[in-house]
């Protein structure tokens, strides 16, 4: 009896680890070796759809139509193309759909898309090497001025010791409209970018604080208390300063909670979109706060729901912040992007009151593709003086 008793325990177990597996294997999906990347830095797709009648892929320039072979695999291949990290998704017979067969994907407000990285230039740094890495941490802080817990992400340098002598100058890496605190770490790659060219030695150590910008929100998407909600790029909208007048909470809890030089030499801020927006108005309403002021595609003078026409008292804060010397206020955007009348508006005054800063215009619009590279030419000039 003990006999049959172990055998029909051993077969309960047999027959529910087949069970997991099978369920688990439901989603196990191959078709392929998608996405290769050729050494003609052309990149070929492939998607495995016998009953298709038609199948694109987006997100690597023009719309690509793919063709089908015999086994019902469809494929492309695409012109060599620059250097990038791309995120592309399939279209068949018109229902968008990520590559099955690449497990590497990033969030972009609601939507996935796969990624695929084209090597050489810049693109290079997106990758990850085998160099000293830096730590990442998913950081909560109180925030009495916006009446929530808040997460922020930071990234600490390889050899940072939190027990240590060494301080450390900080960057303030602020998302765009719809972005959150995952998306400089995720789509940006700033943690690689950051990784490789400190182990070059390019750009100093540094702490690179990412917070949330949306000031009516804790943290990204799923992992608050509001539940597993649909984002919007509406969701980023705020009363006009609430998330920027909150700001010296963060830079008081990182100087108390990290290895920091607390003075304005020791500090950087940027951001892209939206968040260059927010970094310009916080530049400008704490000119002792920072010395380096990078603004990507920024929305600047953006009062949360469009652009403010009142530039009242606009002129005489922007000689207050320039008085105090910043050592960089250094301003990008692509000659196709959507604000960048807004921004030549912006130069225009900042020329008018002789005040100096530092202009990279790129080819291309409003895309990570330009913020990634701006964030490896604006990162060098940092903390060197």
């Amino acid at each position: 009896m003990k006999f049959l008793k172990v055998c029909s325990i051993l077969a309960a177990c047999m027959l529910a680890s087949v069970s997991v597996f099978a369920q688990e294997a439901l989603n196990y999906k191959i078709s392929g070796g998608s996405p290769i990347v050729n050494p003609d830095s052309s990149v070929t797709f492939s998607i495995k759809a016998p009953h298709a009648g038609k199948v694109m892929v987006n997100g690597v320039g023009e719309p690509l139509e793919m063709t089908k072979d015999s086994a019902g695999v469809w494929s492309v291949t695409t012109s060599p193309l620059r250097p990038d990290l791309y995120t592309y998704s399939f279209e068949v017979d018109g229902v968008r759909t990520l590559d099955p067969a690449n497990i590497y994907t990033a969030r972009d407000i609601a939507a996935l898309s796969s990624l695929v990285i084209v090597p050489g230039g810049n693109a290079d740094l997106y990758a990850v090497h085998d160099v000293a890495h830096g730590n990442v941490s998913k950081v909560w802080y109180e925030s009495p001025a916006l009446g929530m817990q808040r997460r922020m992400t930071v990234y600490t340098p390889a050899g940072y010791d939190p027990a240590g002598e060494r301080r450390y100058p900080v960057l303030y890496l602020l998302h765009g409209m719809g972005g959150d605190e995952n998306a400089w770490s995720e789509l940006g790659r700033a943690v690689m970018i950051l990784d490789n060219m400190i182990a070059e030695g390019k750009v100093e150590p540094m702490i690179v604080v990412m917070p949330n910008g949306n000031g009516n929100l804790a943290a990204a998407p799923g992992e608050t208390g509001r539940g597993m909600y649909t984002p919007k790029g509406e969701d980023s909208v705020a009363e006009y300063g609430k998330f920027e007048k909150s700001f010296p909470e963060i830079v008081d809890y990182v100087d108390t909670h990290y290895l920091t030089i607390t003075d304005k030499s020791g500090r950087a801020i940027a951001g892209l979109s939206m968040g260059g927006g927010h970094s310009w108005r916080i530049s400008l309403w704490n000119p002792d706060m920072f010395d380096y002021v990078g603004l990507f595609s920024a929305a600047v003078r953006w009062n949360g729901s469009g652009v403010s026409a009142d530039d009242e008292g606009l002129s005489e804060a922007l000689r207050h912040q320039f008085a105090a010397s910043p050592a960089l206020y250094w301003i990008a955007i692509g000659d196709e992007d959507f604000l960048y009348d807004l921004n030549k508006d912006y130069r225009d005054m900042l020329d008018g009151l002789g005040l100096s800063y530092e202009y990279h215009e790129s080819a291309g619009g409003h895309t990570w593709t330009n913020w990634r590279d701006y964030l490896t030419l604006f990162l060098p000039s940092l903390f060197r003086k």
